[in-house]
């Protein structure tokens, strides 16, 4: 059983679940799990993987229109390397501080493998699910997509035997620089009262097309020309068509896909500083899920 498989188990247990975060009352609480394994490719120092960890939890609280207050994560690794602990602790303290969040603390274990275990908070008291979009909406992307595809390539380049030193360490450094994204609070608080549904893009943008279409009961009709594609990937693939298959399937990227009526999309942009592209249109469920006209495929990144 996968995780899609799992939580769709859940789903039949549990009541309510399915958007990105609960929310009990007015407080949102998110929780995730990242691994050594799965997660942080060889090269990912230990400050990326603080600010990458507790900025997933944090991506979920802002695809929830709400304000970020706090975030926690329990540490598992082998052995307690003093500055590796430290350079979590910051890079987690930092992310926080970037969205206007405290890093509040945590718990500390030991396990054969690095793993940690994070839990972001935040507040509102309008949530903003996935469940509203409305055949008209335009389908809007916050950022570019694709730059943890793009460090993937860069991790690996870094690692391989016929890199030149130099090279690998600057492959290193571009690396972890993208994978430390910027969680989209601002953006997620200027959708809050203007956007129909919304979700973060961590299992890709075609993954979550189908997974807002499964939520609003519509469908979905995008133009790949309007994609934002991180120029990182660009420069990694040497195909256009490759560059737009993994800023589309790859996931990851921690941007935020929403559906917004067409006449509110200039007041989100003026609200917020970050990019916001509209790359479609809310269709009615039965023209299913398309891109350029052809059924858009449902891939993505998945757990298990």
């Amino acid at each position: 059983m996968d995780e899609r498989a799992a939580l769709a188990l859940l789903d039949r247990e549990l009541e309510p679940v399915g958007d990105d975060a609960a929310v009990v009352d007015d407080l949102v609480v998110t929780t995730d799990m990242l691994h050594e394994r799965t997660d942080f490719p060889p090269g990912t120092t230990r400050y990326t993987a603080g600010w990458r960890a507790v900025g997933a939890s944090l991506s979920d609280v802002a695809a929830m229109g709400a304000e970020a207050t706090a975030a926690v994560a329990a540490y598992a690794a082998p052995e307690f390397d003093p500055e590796e602990l430290l350079a979590f602790v910051r890079g987690a303290s930092d992310v926080c501080e970037r969205v206007g969040a405290e890093y509040v603390g945590g718990d500390l274990d030991g396990h054969e493998e690095f793993t940690v275990a994070t839990t972001a908070f935040g507040w509102t008291d309008e949530p903003l699910l996935r469940s509203g979009a409305q055949p008209g909406d335009r389908v809007c992307v916050t950022g570019t997509l694709g730059r943890s595809a793009a460090a993937l390539t860069l991790f690996e380049r870094a690692g391989e035997d016929e890199t030149p030193a130099e090279e690998a360490d600057r492959a290193l450094e571009q690396a972890n620089e993208l994978f430390r994204f910027v969680p989209r609070i601002e953006a997620g608080l200027a959708l809050a009262s203007r956007a129909t549904a919304a979700m973060d893009s961590s299992d890709g943008l075609a993954r979550s097309l189908h997974q807002l279409a499964e939520a609003s009961d519509c469908g979905f009709a995008i133009d790949s020309e309007a994609i934002p594609i991180d120029d990182a990937v660009r420069d990694v693939c040497s195909k256009p068509e490759r560059a737009l298959e993994r800023a589309t399937t790859f996931g990851e990227d921690f941007e935020l896909v929403a559906t917004v009526p067409a006449d509110a999309i200039d007041d989100v942009r003026a609200a917020t500083d970050v990019s916001v592209t509209s790359i479609g249109s809310v269709v009615d469920r039965r023209d299913g899920i398309t891109i350029d006209g052809d059924d858009l495929e449902d891939r993505g990144y998945t757990h298990g």
